[in-house]
């Protein structure tokens, strides 16, 4: 594991894939920014980070020849390893918002960004993009976010999290020869935010309906179940959770 860090950076997901292009990286690298400027999150969305309170970071690993197909084991494995750490420091109410922002509480506290190396029909390598709320404690005009120390009432060591992080998403990406993909999605699905739960969703062309989440297809698309019983498949930019 090598760890780069850098005072100030646009994205660590940027950088890490215009490395990727520049040299051979070795295997499991990781790139922290004290100060990331322009984070990327899923929708072509911004994440906002504090300097010296929220972590924003990049884990590099490769990946042996892993199908396309199964590209979203390795968002629900880094989702997975985020919620693993932070149920071990006592953050209440951890649970995945579909398809990779943590909440606790029903509030924001981390986002995912996993971008991948395909070569044919396999993975070779993949970047996950971490921004952490660490020890913030106010937010301006983001009512839906949280942080640990806001979650729990309590000042954590930001390079410890950082460490435990890294290692958790290590491990978990790790088990990928020998990963049971049916097991990892059933635990990632049990994780879901709102899961079985009457919800109110939104189509991209404003159009609202009520619905409840019963899952996962195997390629990360989200399932939802109409009040007419009708089971609906969704991907990414096709949906989105409003309450």
């Amino acid at each position: 594991m090598k760890i780069i860090k850098l005072n100030a950076i646009d994205s660590t997901n940027t950088y890490l894939k215009s490395l990727n292009k520049e040299v051979t990286l070795e295997d499991e690298v990781i790139v922290h920014a004290k100060n990331q400027l322009a984070g990327r999150g899923q929708r072509a969305s911004t994440w906002q980070s504090n300097p010296g309170e929220s972590l924003t970071f990049s884990v590099f690993k490769r990946i042996a020849n892993l199908p396309a197909e199964n590209q979203f084991l390795l968002v629900m494995l880094t989702a997975l390893a985020v919620k693993d750490v932070l149920n071990e420091i006592k953050v209440p109410n951890v649970t995945i918002k579909w398809p990779n922002d943590i909440l606790s509480r029903s509030k924001k506290l981390c986002g995912v960004l996993t971008e991948n190396t395909l070569q044919n029909t396999a993975i070779t390598s993949c970047i996950s993009g971490i921004g952490l709320n660490v020890n913030e404690t106010s937010f301006e005009n983001l009512p839906a976010a949280t942080s640990i120390r806001m979650a729990t009432e309590k000042k954590v060591d930001i390079d410890e999290v950082f460490l435990a992080v890294v290692k958790s998403v290590l491990k978990r990406l790790r088990s990928i020869p020998v990963a049971n993909f049916q097991k990892i999605k059933q635990e990632y699905e049990a994780s879901l935010f709102r899961k079985n739960k009457v919800s109110t969703f939104e189509r991209p062309s404003g159009l609202r309906f009520n619905g409840v989440i019963t899952g996962i297809m195997d390629s990360g698309a989200l399932l939802v179940e109409h009040e007419s019983g009708e089971l609906e498949s969704f991907q990414m930019k096709e949906i989105r959770l409003l309450y």
